[in-house]
């Protein structure tokens, strides 16, 4: 016997979404097959476990799509980012004096908790935080950048969501 998601489970991370999807999600959920979809969909975990080369996969990206954009000194995974309150990742600028300059360098960081996710769901979360090196807030030029670096970045991002709600139901995939 199957038991039902609660509908505050699938706010947690779906929230923003037509509750019409949220239903979809629960009854999902519900049902357990959010893994086998999810499984189906994305069978196997990306292997860029290490600061190099999720700094190089990263820098690809922007390389590809954003050369003119500010430099990236750093790209590391962060045991410290809590995925609820700083969504799935950070861009940060860091600012430090040198001698009489003050020198500016932007960080991304994403949850460690990713280091074991399929490489779209991966690639999604760079996407979203190298476009902020252009585009501050979440607004129309922000998803138009992010959808222009990544053409099926809204349905990564959902199925994203969609996999932290099954995490936190019946623990991880990958």
């Amino acid at each position: 016997m199957s038991q039902t998601t609660p509908l505050s489970d699938v706010k947690k991370y779906l929230g923003g979404y037509h509750p019409q999807v949220q239903e979809q999600a629960q009854t999902l959920l519900g049902s357990e097959q959010s893994g086998a979809w999810l499984l189906k969909k994305y069978p196997t975990a990306h292997t860029l476990n290490g600061p190099r080369a999720l700094y190089e996969y990263a820098m690809d990206l922007k390389n590809d799509f954003m050369r003119s954009s500010p430099p990236i000194s750093k790209v590391i995974y962060d045991d410290k980012i809590h995925i609820i309150n700083n969504a799935l990742g950070l861009h940060t600028y860091v600012s430090r004096m040198q001698g009489n300059k003050l020198k500016a360098k932007n960080e991304v960081r994403i949850s460690s908790l990713f280091r074991r996710i399929p490489e779209p769901l991966l690639k999604m979360i760079l996407v979203h935080e190298l476009a902020h090196l252009k585009e501050k807030d979440h607004n129309k030029a922000f998803y138009k950048l992010c959808c222009y670096m990544e053409p099926d970045y809204h349905q990564l991002e959902f199925d994203l969501r969609l996999y932290l709600s099954h995490r936190d139901r019946f623990g991880d995939l990958w």
